[in-house]
């Protein structure tokens, strides 16, 4: 049986470069792909990033209890299917969450034992940098992202393990260790 891991942090913290990192170094790591209503981003492919499906899909899916966790963010769904992370447990992989903290907290309440990691910039003025630097998002998406990480880094201390992700490869390095060793 494999390790389910919480991933959380902050927009634009680096979740996604550190996960794609950790993967390519240990093919024992997998991502569970999230269902959002949100449209993708250029760069972003369907079933692989996320899987894009209408609010009406998500919201019959919300009906049947098929999501071990969802929330509404910067309005839109995202959520986890369970029966994927099931399949892939069983199958002997350490499935990542990567999750936004409020369905972050969801899962903590009905897993409290499970391995949490909770990614933080090196600094707010860091991750507004980092923000306009990937180019996907208006000035007033960014504001809305940036509003939402100081929100969001109040709860980190609910997660078992925070990184800072000032040098990737430190934080590469250290996460890796935290899944491997289960601690």
């Amino acid at each position: 049986m494999g390790r389910l891991v919480l991933y959380s942090g902050c927009s634009g913290v680096g979740k996604g470069t550190i996960l794609k990192e950790l993967m390519r170094r240990d093919e024992n790591i997998k991502l569970s792909v999230s269902n959002t209503t949100r449209a993708p981003r250029p760069d972003e492919v369907d079933g692989v990033d996320y899987n894009f499906v209408s609010k009406e899909e998500f919201e019959k899916v919300i009906a049947e209890d098929g999501y071990l966790e969802y929330a509404k963010y910067c309005d839109n769904y995202y959520g986890t299917p369970i029966k994927q992370v099931n399949d892939m447990l069983t199958q002997g992989y350490n499935v990542v969450l990567e999750i936004e903290v409020q369905g972050g907290l969801q899962v903590m309440e009905n897993f409290p034992n499970i391995l949490s990691i909770f990614i933080l910039p090196p600094s707010l003025e860091a991750l507004a940098e980092r923000l306009r630097g990937r180019g996907t998002e208006d000035e007033d998406t960014i504001k809305k992202r940036l509003k939402q990480a100081e929100h969001e880094m109040k709860y980190k201390d609910r997660y078992k393990h925070v990184v800072v992700n000032d040098k990737l490869e430190d934080a590469i390095n250290e996460i890796h260790n935290i899944i491997i060793n289960g601690k």
